[in-house]
């Protein structure tokens, strides 16, 4: 994906959709694929912290 525009990717995703596809789906899968993409660029800035503190993190979300 990095090797394209945002707006190719954009374009790229919604044409293979279905034709009946809603706003709201199609809303719902850019929004997904901007989360991955900023996922992605904090992995690669070492934005990141070990599977130990988020299980510690985790558990604090439960009480």
């Amino acid at each position: 994906m990095a090797d394209t525009t945002i707006k190719h990717q954009v374009l790229k995703t919604v044409e293979a959709m279905p034709q009946d596809v809603t706003f709201e789906e199609i809303m719902e899968r850019l929004y997904f694929l901007y989360k991955v993409d900023q996922g992605l660029k904090q992995v690669k800035a070492g934005d990141t912290i070990s599977q130990e503190e988020a299980k510690k993190r985790m558990k604090t979300w439960h009480k």
